[in-house]
């Protein structure tokens, strides 16, 4: 990805914003390298419906690639329940309100710090 942890909380920052911009809703940036090697920062972000959680992703996508970044995976597009975008160092998880409170990933990783947005 950056290759610099402050380069990824930069980047984790800015998909935050991108997300924000399609009117993702509850944002909140974990930074999980502090409790676990799986990423340094998980973005969660609720997006109303399945449509709305597709246009947070191609607005995601659409920007990054731009950037000269692609992810390494991308699960549940299509169902547009539970989408994640894997970049490496961060991994952005869109979900409809319903998989949100049923997977509750904050409370999950909550021993990761949360970054102020």
């Amino acid at each position: 990805m950056s290759g610099s942890a402050s380069g990824t909380r930069k980047m984790a920052l800015w998909a935050a914003e991108l997300a924000a911009e399609k009117k993702a809703e509850d944002l909140a940036l974990l930074e999980v390298g502090r409790v676990s090697f799986i990423a340094d920062y998980f973005l969660i972000a609720t997006g109303a419906t399945g449509i709305r959680v597709r246009t947070i992703c191609d607005h995601l996508l659409e920007k990054i690639k731009e950037a000269g970044l692609v992810p390494l995976r991308v699960e549940g597009y299509r169902e547009g329940w539970w989408v994640v975008l894997d970049f490496g160092d961060l991994v952005v998880h869109l979900l409809q309100p319903e998989a949100r409170e049923f997977y509750k990933l904050e409370r999950l990783w909550s021993r990761a710090p949360q970054v102020d947005l």
